[in-house]
């Protein structure tokens, strides 16, 4: 089975765009590029990785682009824009023509001061202009921001869009609710996915076991169902808490009773296929 990892990172710390980046945390503090992650694919079995951006800056989505166009391995770039900007969307095609590598956008909402941003007007209406062209959009939150995305997808609601990380539930306090009954309601929006990833950091990093990550999983996939689900691995960040081949074995235990075989096949590599537009033109195996 080919697998597709739909969310993982490159960073270089001497750019110094990296607003999170601290010496409090010396393990992400450091360079994270190709060659570091291409050793961990072939021992996880994972032939293609979508790239995220980690960074506010367009500085660092033309370098994640530039550096996509040199790794084999990566199909493709979710990069930043701002969404405020009148501009956005002759900017946004103006680096697709030169990056055809560029997929699609993410504002890293967690992070903004502002819990209801992605319901300013202007975002609003780049939002909008996302939906009509089918491009895709992540939602980088927490539990606190689920209603202004549920806002925000009334508002745009062809917006073709993934919740990265399951909005990071309490994995660690093993709380589930008003998270649970937040992805319940979104699961109404036909176009929008969850992709499975970033759970380990949620959940106590020295202690966690798959068991802990279940319920989590569990929820999403009932509730969104196995076509609207897919793998990422968040890596490098999963280093705080698991090497990136237990991030992999820990959801194939999760979905193991859950998923036959061409379920496990849908979230791990078609379903990411699917919802970035990859042909083979672009997969790059």
């Amino acid at each position: 089975m080919m697998i597709l990892d739909t969310h993982q990172h490159f960073w270089k710390a001497s750019r110094g765009d990296y607003h999170w980046m601290t010496p409090k945390v010396p393990l992400l503090a450091r360079d994270y590029l190709p060659e570091d992650l291409r050793p961990e694919l072939r021992k996880a079995g994972v032939t293609r990785t979508i790239l995220v951006q980690a960074a506010q800056t367009p500085g660092e989505t033309e370098f994640l682009l530039n550096l996509a166009e040199q790794t084999d391995f990566v199909a493709g770039v979710i990069g930043w824009f701002d969404l405020e900007d009148s501009r956005f969307p002759n900017e946004f095609e103006r680096v697709r023509r030169q990056h055809p590598c560029l997929l699609g956008v993410r504002p890293m909402l967690q992070d903004l001061p502002d819990d209801r941003w992605i319901l300013r007007p202007a975002v609003t209406e780049n939002l909008r202009y996302l939906a009509a062209q089918r491009i895709p959009f992540e939602f980088l939150t927490y539990t606190r921001h689920l209603d202004s995305v549920a806002e925000a997808l009334r508002q745009a609601p062809d917006l073709h869009a993934v919740i990265d990380h399951l909005s990071k539930p309490e994995v660690k306090a093993g709380t589930r609710q008003p998270w649970a009954d937040l992805m319940k309601h979104l699961a109404g929006f036909a176009n929008l996915r969850c992709k499975l990833s970033g759970l380990v950091t949620e959940a106590d990093h020295a202690q966690w076991t798959p068991s802990h990550l279940a319920p989590y999983v569990e929820h999403v996939l009932e509730m969104f169902g196995e076509d609207r689900v897919m793998f990422g691995s968040d890596w490098p960040v999963c280093l705080l808490a698991a090497s990136y081949a237990e991030v992999v074995n820990a959801f194939r235990v999760v979905l193991a009773p859950h998923l036959g075989p061409a379920g496990v096949e849908k979230v791990f590599c078609r379903n990411g296929a699917r919802f970035y537009g990859l042909t083979e033109a672009n997969e790059r195996p």
